[in-house]
């Protein structure tokens, strides 16, 4: 799929090798006019939910028991019931804000007729409408092998069976521990189409990052290779199945030569840079053919995943640049172009990137952390921020020089004092992550990598400062701490939500 690009004006660009070494922002076209929203779900595929109501039919026995609780007592009962839920889950994805697909709804009262369900390897994951049946029915949809979600009702009615013993006959197993391997509490859902809302998300993000496949230019890498520890690209193949494609730097280098001795390529990128450079919000303090280069380097990307079906790429051995061009600004282009990019390389903090890039549906921030201060204060800071973070709108910014080199084209991007953000911070080891939330509330200018934010944490600060793993975090705007903590559950990495108390 060829990704989203900007439409450009025809002017006269600024003859190449004039400077910029003052403050100056372009005066806005009048002609200009600013393209949609780009698609940050570029590459994505809707999850696939199979909805089924387990029920039981009861017969009455005179001076005996002969039902069990719940609403549902005959088959025409559990008819009406899978029509009202039919109904509900297509209000659910008309108002869902991920692609989500509902496959038939379907009935079971026994483990055999869960065997004769023939579409449940076309779904994602099962959503089990818990109003009847018994364990053994239970026990053959989780062997499935699928994430499945069990609904109760409660106050919604008819009420269901499983609102009263889910907890202690079926996850505890008449035990006083959790017993089930593949299921847990997290995946119950009382009455709440929000609370099932969530956890779909977050398995959308599952999904979508599961054998993902990346290009690395450079090969893969990682911040740093604690001893004893599995290397992160090792990891990140053992935990998400990633598709690591290596493009060595002499090749992509070749790439870039010959785009320079292009007519057209370079036309089309001055073209981009100019467009790009007159936005409202858009100030320069570069050098105008870094610009341009920074341009040309992301078309040269955008081919690359086209021509290897890919929608994520990543760069190693940047800081030396590439035939003289710093990735800064083109990594924040094609992530605002719906792509997922990220510089160093670093295996450890991407899967957190790709993750959370889809559940958001929003361009994430890979970035250095900093020490807390005592008020909870963390400076976050990284060459390549993305400017549409909300999904919708460019943030104001400037063009500067990437900071260690004094060199390219890097951006510093203003994000938005007083926005909640999630902060992702993975561990080396991918045991267990930890997150929490934030506000904004400063974008200051220190020397240091370009695009920097204050985030003020909603969390404990000493239990941040000592919680903190790994390196590197991703920032989205919003808050996605339970779909990021859900997600996880699934391949088997914990996490700590520092948060969740605040």
């Amino acid at each position: 799929m060829q990704g989203n690009s900007i439409r450009l004006s025809r002017r006269k660009f600024l003859a190449a090798g004039s400077l910029a070494v003052a403050s100056f922002a372009l005066e806005p076209s009048a002609e200009k006019v600013l393209p949609p929203s780009p698609d940050f779900r570029l590459g994505g595929r809707s999850l696939v939910v199979k909805p089924i109501l387990t029920y039981s039919v009861y017969h009455r026995a005179e001076a005996r028991s002969w039902r069990n609780w719940g609403g549902i007592e005959t088959e025409s009962d559990a008819d009406k019931e899978l029509t009202r839920i039919k109904d509900e889950l297509q209000h659910l994805r008309t108002n869902s804000d991920f692609p989500v697909r509902f496959l038939e709804p379907s009935k079971v009262a026994s483990p055999s007729q869960v065997a004769n369900l023939t579409d449940i390897d076309k779904a994602d994951a099962l959503l089990v409408y818990a109003a009847g049946a018994w364990v053994d029915t239970f026990q053959a949809l989780v062997d499935k092998g699928l994430p499945t979600i069990f609904f109760v009702r409660f106050r919604t009615k008819p009420y269901y069976l499983w609102h009263e013993i889910i907890h202690a006959r079926f996850l505890r197993s008449h035990t006083d521990r959790l017993m089930q391997k593949q299921v847990s509490y997290e995946d119950v859902v009382v009455d709440d189409y929000n609370e099932l809302l969530w956890r779909l998300r977050g398995l959308y993000g599952l999904i979508n990052i599961l054998g993902r496949r990346i290009i690395a230019i450079g090969g893969p890498g990682a911040w740093a290779h604690p001893p004893g520890v599995p290397s992160a690209p090792d990891l990140a193949r053992e935990k998400w199945r990633l598709d690591i494609l290596t493009v060595p730097i002499p090749e992509l280098v070749k790439r870039i030569e010959a785009a320079r001795k292009d007519s057209r390529q370079v036309e089309k990128a001055r073209k981009e840079a100019e467009q790009y450079m007159q936005q409202k919000g858009i100030t320069v303090q570069t050098r105008k053919e870094f610009v341009v280069e920074a341009f040309m380097l992301a078309n040269i990307f955008r081919e690359l995943l086209r021509q290897h079906n890919a929608y994520a790429i990543t760069t190693n051995a940047c800081m030396g640049s590439y035939a003289g061009i710093m990735p800064c600004l083109t990594l924040s282009l094609i992530n605002d172009a719906g792509y997922m990019a990220y510089c160093e390389s670093d295996f450890v903090n991407i899967p957190a990137g790709i993750l959370l890039h889809f559940i958001a549906g929003k361009p994430t921030f890979f970035c250095n952390p900093t020490f807390p201060t005592r008020e909870g204060v963390i400076l976050f800071a990284h060459c390549t921020a993305p400017r549409f973070m909300d999904g919708k709108r460019g943030e104001p910014a400037k063009l500067v020089t990437h900071f260690e080199s004094d060199h390219g084209a890097a951006i510093k991007v203003e994000m938005r004092k007083g926005q909640i953000v999630t902060v992702v911070n993975p561990d080396f080891e991918a045991r267990e992550w930890c997150g929490f939330v934030g506000e904004i509330v400063g974008t200051p200018f220190l020397p240091v990598c370009r695009s920097q934010v204050e985030i003020k944490v909603k969390a404990d600060v000493k239990e941040v400062i000592s919680a903190m793993r790994g390196f590197h975090c991703t920032i989205a705007y919003g808050d996605y701490r339970k779909e990021v903590g859900y997600a996880l559950s699934k391949v088997g990495i914990g996490w700590r939500d520092l948060s969740a108390s605040a």
